[in-house]
C-alpha cells in the first residue's frame, strides 16, 4: 500500500513538473515566437500578427492607430 502510494505520488510529481516544463515563460499578450528580450515594458508589437489571441472582426485602420499608439496616453491622430 505504501508503495503504490509512493508511485503514485512520484508519478504526480513528474507530471506537475512536465506541466510546467510545457507552460514555458511564455507572456499572455504575445504570439508565439514573439518575445519580449531586453524589453523591461514587456510591450509587444503593434498588429493582429503580434497578438497571441486573433482578433475576431476585420482589423481596420483605426484598429491599428489605437494599437499603435499603446501604452502611451496620447489617442491616436488618425481619427
Amino acid at each position: 500500500m505504501i508503495l503504490k502510494t509512493a508511485l503514485l505520488g512520484a508519478i504526480g510529481y513528474v507530471g506537475y513538473k512536465f506541466y510546467k516544463k510545457q507552460q514555458g515563460s511564455h507572456d499572455a499578450a504575445f504570439a508565439t515566437g514573439q518575445s519580449t528580450g531586453t524589453n523591461f515594458a514587456k510591450v509587444r508589437d503593434a498588429g493582429p500578427d503580434a497578438m497571441a489571441d486573433k482578433p475576431k472582426g476585420e482589423w481596420s485602420k483605426v484598429d491599428q492607430a489605437s494599437d499603435e499608439s499603446f501604452p502611451a496616453s496620447d489617442p491616436p491622430s488618425t481619427y
